[in-house]
């Protein structure tokens, strides 16, 4: 997530500066050839061109809207897996208790049990978060535009080895369990209800507080799925397709389009073609990129969801409720960017 007031003109036109380099070419060579060699049959009227140019804005627009409302769903998504962590860490505490075990455990023994609940919550982030991270055919984070990029910020969960983080949080035994286990975060929360199951059989959870306990683990294999079906489901092929191609076809028709009108001004006013060509096509391809750049919101780029971070303020609430000492701080952006 960019977390600056905005992205400066700089940012973007280096961003940009493939896709700039290729129109000011695509208008240069109509430009040359109907300027110097004569081909005067090489204009087109602009009417035509104005019409594929209103029919590209209505597909681009639809892209762009869709694409957020990808990003927006997953935003929120992730909202309410911070508010049930939260409601689980006080669930977790209030609701497993002494007060009807058969066998009472000692106060230390019953805060071992709180801090295993919860700490296998915190597993199930990590093990979410490395799922979410994982690349798909369909991102473009792999783009040469993107990728130095990214060189400004590191993506925690491509750096580092799921197994090493659970380990920091799961015992040996769950971890081996988990190895070879495909979907480790739908595992996990098996392992929860599983537990849960024994606590209730312990006398230490009531009917009631356990099926409320159950109920949370099912909001977070809700919002898992959410997730799962935006990471897994991209914007469709056939419209991502249609929409670059109508793109191109467009901005390689501007240039013969605008032929005529700059002629019209006067003899050299021809060559202005070029720049105010390659502008025009430009805002088009730009807006191309933030849609595409967009669809995809946990794929680790400047723009996605910070879900590291979010992850983090999880851990330092639920560490808090246990009264740990180890509480790790806030991630801090780096270079504007928050992951």
């Amino acid at each position: 997530m960019f977390t600056g007031r905005n992205y400066s003109l700089k940012e973007f036109l280096i961003w940009t500066r493939r896709e700039i380099f290729f129109l000011l070419m695509v208008a240069l060579v109509p430009t040359v050839l109907y300027a110097l060699a004569g081909c005067k049959w090489l204009a087109i009227p602009w009417l035509p061109i104005a019409l594929l140019g209103t029919a590209v804005a209505f597909v681009v627009g639809f892209k762009n809207n869709a694409s957020y409302e990808r990003m927006w769903e997953a935003r929120r998504a992730w909202g309410g897996i911070v508010n049930a962590s939260r409601a689980w860490g006080v669930l977790v505490k209030d609701y497993v208790t002494n007060q009807h075990a058969r066998t009472p455990l000692s106060e230390s023994e019953l805060r071992a049990v709180h801090r295993g609940l919860i700490h296998r919550h915190l597993a199930w982030l990590t093990a979410l978060r490395f799922q979410l991270r994982e690349p798909r055919a369909w991102e473009s984070q792999q783009q040469a535009h993107n990728a130095e990029y990214r060189k400004k910020y590191s993506v925690h969960e491509q750096e580092n080895q799921l197994h090493d983080e659970l380990a920091k949080v799961l015992s040996e035994e769950e971890s081996k369990h988990l190895a070879e286990k495909k979907n480790k975060a739908v595992q996990i929360i098996s392992l929860q209800s599983k537990h849960l199951r024994e606590l209730l059989e312990l006398g230490l959870i009531e009917d009631f507080r356990h099926m409320e306990l159950e109920k949370t683990l099912i909001e977070f294999y809700n919002q898992q799925g959410v997730c799962e079906r935006i990471k897994n489901f991209p914007y469709p092929r056939q419209f991502a397709t249609l929409n670059l191609f109508f793109v191109k076809l467009f901005v390689v028709m501007v240039p013969f389009g605008m032929l005529q009108e700059f002629d019209k001004l006067g003899a050299q006013m021809v060559w202005l073609n070029i720049p105010f060509s390659a502008l025009v096509s430009w805002v088009f391809i730009s807006m191309e990129k933030i849609g595409e750049v967009t669809e995809n919101p946990f794929e680790g780029g400047a723009n996605d969801i910070p879900i590291t971070a979010l992850s983090r303020t999880i851990e330092i609430d639920l560490k808090e409720m246990l009264d740990e000492k180890d509480i790790p701080s806030a991630l801090q952006p780096v270079n504007q960017i928050l992951l």
